[in-house]
This record gives structure tokens, C-alpha cells and sequence, in this order.
């Protein structure tokens, strides 16, 4: 064969490559949906992925975000997810609770002392260990989004202590978990849809609610509420899901486009979400709402509270999955 012919041949196997290595990228439309409105930390962490897969994919592969339930409620995203009707979710644990039960530790009160603990939980071996049971449930987990410690707001008075939470209707995730940690305290928790949370909190169906300081502030909580207590009682993460009938159907390059661009965007979106989270506080402050924190020894008091809680559910869990959480919370409690 003359050096002519196999520079041909090398030209042509590299134009059939190229072509290969195009065609395994489809045009295709994801529609993301989650909870919050426009402009909050997860919102703008689906922006940035949206324009990651964008940049990846060479324009081919679209994200369409849905913000502040327009596909549904939680449990009713999580529904359309497993059926392969939605592509993708990012919300609370709590709906994976209903799937994967065990992800009702992550929901466990007073679990961390910053965000790094947080971060090193899901991105370590428990984090692992949870993602891989949801496959086999339609589910799967790429990366998990920052939405931030949560915390106590009311119409009705600060919260100084375990005992101020007595008597008063709060709305919660609806979760086993989150019911128990607020029974425990004698408040009256009412499990609800984020999407009617307003609506009860202005009629005053409800008296409180707890959230991080970012949606108080971007779901505009500081008009129907006065005051705002620094429990930190939880520190909530989002789950970045994909629905597995729709992942199967992708190919090799189209899966390392999505993966890669979730990893880039959560790293990205944490950051962006606790700068502001920072600033929130303020915002909440500055529109009349009360903030005040919980002194340590208070707060102390409440974390042996809740003991039973850990109990009660562990005693339900996969005793592998619990061990391992229990190993993992000692480690990065020295983070």
C-alpha cells in the first residue's frame, strides 16, 4: 500500500470516528423541574447546568427549566420521574425517603455543624451507598445541591428554646422524620406541599414553617411572618435525580455529558448558595421580620431532645446502611 493510500484510509477512519462520536449525541429536550422559585440558588444551579450540557453537547441537548412546582408538587415530580414522564428533579430527600427509606437519615436534627460535614456525607460512602438503591426504583442520583440549614419562622413568638415550639402549628416536609423531631418539642406539625405553604401561612392555617434562609427570603415568607429563630435544627440537601427510563436510553457520551456537567453545577451551585444564604438573613432582617439565634446550651438541649428520634427510625433501616451512617457521622464530625 503506497503512503498516499494509507493517509487516505487514516483521513477517512478519522471523518467516520468523528461522525460516530457525533451521532451518539441526539438532539434532546430535558425538562428539569423543582420547587423553588426563579432566581433562588437552585434555580440558578439548573441554569448553570443547563448551559454546561449546552456547552458540552454542542447545542444538541436542551434543558428546559420548570421552577416553583409548575410540574407538580414534590411527591407528584418524584411520581412522573419514576414513570419516565419528567427527565429530571432536584428536590428534598424527602420524596426518596418514600422510595429508599433509608434516606431518612440524612433528615436526622442537629446531624452537622457546617456545611463541609454536610458535603462530606453525601459525597462519601453513605452519599454512595443511598444513590445505589434508587436505580432499581427508576431513579437515579448525580450530584446533590445545597439548599442549606434550615430554620424556624412563626407569627407567634421568637424561638429561644425546645419549649417555645410548644402548641404551634408548623408546617413540615412531609416526612416521618420531620413530624417526630417537631412532636418531640409538643408543636403541632402539619405535613403540606411547598406550593400551598404561602397561602396557609397568609389565612393563618398555619402559625410557622421552617426553611433556609434562602427560600424564606425568595418565597417572600417575611410578608406573612414575624419571626425568624437560627434553630439550624436540619441542614438540607437536594438530591440532582434523572429518571432511569430516560437514562437508559442515553448513549455512552450523552451520560458522561450529564454526569459531568451535574458534578460542575453542584459544585458550583453550593457556593453560590451559601453566599446567599449569607445574605438573606439580612434581606429577612431588613424587611421587619425578628431573627434571633438559640443559645448553645439551648440548642444542646434540644439535640439530646431528639435522641429517640435516631432510635425509633434506625430500628427500621438497612442495619449495614445505619452502621455505616454512624461510622461516616464520626468521621466528619472532625471537619
Amino acid at each position: 500500500m503506497n503512503p498516499i493510500t494509507r493517509r487516505g484510509l487514516a483521513a477517512l477512519a478519522f471523518v467516520l470516528a468523528a461522525g460516530s462520536a457525533g451521532a451518539q449525541v441526539q438532539e434532546r429536550t430535558i425538562k428539569f423541574g423543582h420547587l423553588n422559585n426563579v432566581g433562588h440558588p437552585t434555580s440558578l444551579g439548573v441554569q448553570k447546568f443547563a448551559e454546561i450540557v449546552a456547552a458540552k453537547s454542542g447545542g444538541k441537548i436542551k434543558v428546559q427549566e420548570f421552577a416553583a412546582s409548575q410540574l407538580g408538587n414534590e411527591l407528584q415530580q418524584q411520581s412522573a420521574l419514576q414513570g419516565g414522564v419528567q427527565e429530571m428533579l432536584v428536590a428534598s430527600t424527602t420524596s426518596l425517603n418514600g422510595i429508599v427509606k433509608e434516606f431518612g437519615l440524612l433528615d436526622f436534627p442537629f446531624l452537622f455543624a457546617n456545611a463541609k460535614q454536610a458535603d462530606a456525607m453525601v459525597d462519601g460512602p453513605l452519599g454512595k451507598a443511598l444513590a445505589a438503591k434508587l436505580p432499581e426504583k427508576g431513579v437515579v442520583v448525580l450530584g446533590f445541591f445545597d439548599l442549606g440549614f434550615r430554620n424556624v419562622t412563626n407569627s407567634k413568638r421568637p424561638i429561644m428554646k425546645g419549649a417555645d415550639l410548644e402548641g404551634l402549628k408548623l408546617r413540615v416536609i412531609p416526612n416521618p422524620v420531620f413530624l417526630e423531631t417537631f412532636k418531640t418539642f409538643h408543636a403541632n406539625p402539619l405535613p403540606m406541599p411547598f406550593a400551598e405553604l404561602y397561602g396557609a401561612l397568609e389565612s393563618k392555617a398555619v402559625d410557622g414553617q421552617e426553611n433556609p434562609f434562602a427560600v424564606i427570603a425568595s418565597s417572600k415568607f417575611y410578608e406573612v411572618q414575624k419571626y425568624v429563630s437560627g434553630t439550624n435544627h436540619v441542614y438540607a440537601t437536594n438530591p440532582i435525580q434523572v429518571s432511569k427510563r430516560f437514562w437508559d436510553r442515553l448513549s455512552a457520551e450523552e451520560k458522561k455529558i450529564i454526569q459531568e456537567a451535574a458534578t460542575e453545577a453542584q459544585n458550583w451551585q453550593r457556593a453560590v448558595s451559601r453566599e446567599v444564604s449569607s445574605k438573606a438573613l439580612g434581606e429577612l432582617t431588613a424587611k421587619g421580620m425578628v431573627y434571633n439565634d438559640v443559645p448553645p446550651a439551648e440548642l444542646a438541649k434540644m439535640r439530646a431532645a431528639v435522641r429517640p428520634v435516631y432510635d425509633k427510625f434506625s430500628g427500621a433501616y438497612d442495619p449495614a446502611i445505619v452502621n455505616l451512617f454512624k461510622s461516616e457521622l464520626e468521621r466528619v464530625s472532625r471537619l
